[in-house]
């Protein structure tokens, strides 16, 4: 069958256009309906819960360091779309810090009539006066960018502007910068990123800078990145022309730009005359191959003189990897999970990078064993940093953490999240189910000690990109669900990283359909163990994990009692034309070749349901602002389930991208997914 049959056949296609008349005539209904079947009084008393829990004044204000202030991005009930605030490490210290507002984005978004989200902002270095915020309309990923002057507290007067787009810039110095941006005439590349970096100087036309780099139109996206350190100053450009795989490049003055000669799959840093590399396959070089997984280093000079004498920083095991690294000042600071085991490294180089030098490795000591540990880089200017960091200690019943590592190793627990529920009656244990292949797929079960039966439980995953299911505290799923005698499970199924690159791999492209059966082995075994039955269970996931629990839906409906599904991926025929659908094929595969398609048919939750089957009841989110995944994926979805009679709910806000705009939004879209859970599989009520 043709393409163009193919959409003859889709009776939904109108619901793609995400600001049709009609599109908009249908969501606005459907919002409706939702809401009235769903918003009731305890719908109101989890929201009002769930805000008060994400807006409480002690929560922790998570930090970063510009010439000696710590500056914080902070939302409560009175900034609903937030503060750009500072202040000094000793009076963050005091229980109720005092701040100065550098930009208040409520205030902001009243006198421009604009839904502004706030998306951050890159100063200028080494005297940081200078930025460039980035502002979305709605939550979208595309930004519109201006000059800051956070000594003056203002937008800097005629300064650096560009309108909405996606991409980003890097300052070069006070009049200069590198800008990838989609704006102008073949700017773009197909999934929609820059595909171009551009010279802008200070008082000219942005459209008429010079093109310092260009990529294919078939990459995902363009970059450049700059090197600021004395000595050592160097711009970088990066074509990335898969999601998994890209080619770096070191610019040559006037002359072309000079290839990193890695593997297309690794990760690398350069820091001053040191290059890192984490591998994600195996590199036969000669004499010598090293491990997928393993993090290597050299001196960056000797290099790119042909030298591939790599010293061995990290060595992966059995279910041991390297899950992250970054450097301090004069450290790498590596993150390690063992079995998901958190663990923290130190690794400091020997005196030269010149020649062979032997670097030193040291565990961080004093940490929790059962918590997860994430180490976070304190200052944010490369010309000033310390070797001091952040610690986020965290587990889902045992409120957050945020810890100072010291130059001297030191550990300072700076703020602890106020608890947010009763966690006396929980525990967190692990377990295994055994998939199809006989793989043994762990994951975490929050719910009551002793258990005396089945009980209402969400089963919730990823399975993609590499992403980790780490434990972080359950603050609002504990006071909404756990604390009423519910359970939550975590699953870390193939296609995440979990277990490093073999394990995410395992999870691609045709192994899509066996991260798929991981999940459902899970379901099968919660049920087996009798911590809950089918008709008690949820299956909850977004974007990606959309994709999984739509699986869910049209592959094991007879294992789940509902399908909670947000932003999701599910017209997997049609993916690559939407957004930036093209930017994952390396993730699913092209559904334009006959070969993926023939796999990727059995993945597509849209076209794969059927006619006179029954379905549990399915929550479908989305959102119009959403610039990545398309919100005709679950439109579509919720129509054809709604045709067929199947018991199908669906909401759109217009506002919130990929994720909430707010935290009062995300409010609402837990408290309207809670009440689904509830609605479909019994449960305690909060009033």
């Amino acid at each position: 069958m043709t393409e163009r049959m193919q959409e003859r056949h889709d009776p939904y296609l109108w619901l793609e256009e995400v600001e049709g008349e009609e599109a908009l005539t249908w969501v606005r209904s459907h919002n409706e309906i939702t809401q009235s079947a769903l918003c009731d009084a305890a719908f109101d008393a989890d929201k009002k819960a769930l805000y008060e829990i994400s807006t409480r004044p002690d929560n922790i204000p998570f930090i970063t360091r510009r010439r000696g202030l710590l500056y914080n991005f902070w939302q409560d009930a009175a900034h609903v779309r937030g503060l750009w605030r500072r202040t000094t490490m000793d009076e963050y210290r005091k229980p109720d810090p005092s701040w100065e507002t550098v930009l208040d984005i409520d205030e902001l978004a009243r006198a421009q009539g604009e839904d502004w989200v706030w998306k951050g902002c890159g100063t200028l270095q080494p005297e940081q006066r200078y930025g460039l915020v980035s502002l979305s309309r709605g939550g979208a990923d595309a930004v519109v960018t201006r000059e800051f002057d956070l000594v003056e507290k203002r937008f800097v007067e005629g300064g650096f502007a560009l309108p909405e787009a996606k991409g980003g810039a890097a300052w070069l110095d006070r009049d200069r910068l590198l800008v990838s941006t989609t704006l102008g005439e073949n700017a773009a590349t197909a999934s929609g990123y820059p595909r171009t970096v551009r010279l802008w100087r200070r008082g000219t036309d942005f459209g008429q800078g010079p093109l310092l780099f260009e990529g294919e139109p078939s990459d995902i996206y363009i970059s450049a990145s700059v090197d600021l350190e004395p000595g050592f100053e160097r711009t970088f450009y990066r074509r990335q022309i898969t999601f998994e795989e890209g080619i770096s490049y070191l610019a040559q003055g006037d002359g072309p730009p000079r290839l990193i000669d890695l593997p297309l799959d690794a990760r690398f840093d350069v820091e001053k005359d040191w290059l890192v590399v984490k591998l994600k396959s195996d590199w036969a070089l000669p004499g010598r191959t090293y491990p997928a997984d393993a993090l290597l280093a050299i001196g960056f000079s000797r290099f790119l003189d042909g030298d591939r004498d790599f010293e061995m920083l990290f060595e992966p095991g059995a279910r041991r990897v390297l899950s992250g690294f970054w450097w301090a000042k004069s450290r790498l600071v590596l993150t390690v999970l063992d079995n998901l085991a958190s663990q923290i490294w130190l690794a400091t180089p020997g005196p030269s990078a010149t020649a062979e030098a032997s670097w030193s490795l040291e565990r961080l000591e004093g940490l929790p064993d059962t918590a997860s540990v994430h180490a976070m880089s304190l200052d944010v200017g490369q010309l000033e940093r310390t070797d001091e960091l952040l610690l986020s200690i965290s587990s889902y019943i045992e409120p957050t953490k945020l810890a100072l590592v010291t130059e001297d190793n030191r550990i300072e627990v700076l703020k602890e999240t106020p608890s947010a529920f009763d966690a006396s009656a929980l525990e967190v244990t692990r377990h295994e189910a055994v998939s199809v292949d006989g793989e043994r797929i762990p994951y975490y079960q929050i719910g009551p000690k002793n258990q005396d039966g089945p009980r209402p439980t969400v089963l919730y995953g990823y399975g993609g990109f590499s992403v980790s299911m780490t434990p972080g505290y359950m603050g609002g799923v504990g006071k909404t669900w756990l604390e009423r005698g519910n359970v939550w499970v975590v699953a870390n199924i193939r296609g995440g990283g979990e277990f490093g690159a073999a394990w995410h791999k395992a999870g691609m492209r045709e192994g899509k359909r066996l991260s798929h059966d991981d999940f459902a082995a899970i379901a099968r075994d919660l049920a087996e163990r009798s911590v809950t039955t089918p008709g008690q269970l949820a299956a909850y996931g977004g974007s990606n994990g959309g994709l999984l629990v739509g699986n869910m839906l049209t592959r094991f409906p007879e294992r789940f009692g509902a399908i909670w599904c947000t932003v999701p991926l599910l017209d997997m025929r049609r993916y690559t034309r939407l957004l930036a659908g093209p930017s994952w094929v390396a993730e699913y595969g092209d559904p334009e070749k006959p070969d993926d398609w023939a796999y990727m048919a059995g993945l597509s939750a849209y076209q794969n349901l059927e006619e006179g089957k029954a379905y549990p009841p399915m929550l479908l989110v989305t959102s119009r602002r959403d610039d990545r995944v398309h919100p005709g994926h679950a439109r579509k979805m919720a129509a054809k389930l709604e045709a067929m009679k199947q018991p199908v709910f669906f909401y759109e806000p217009d506002d919130g991208g990929h994720g909430a705009a707010n935290k009062e939004q995300a409010a609402f879209l837990s408290a309207l997914g809670f009440a689904f859970l509830r609605r479909m599989l019994g449960g305690k009520q909060s009033v």
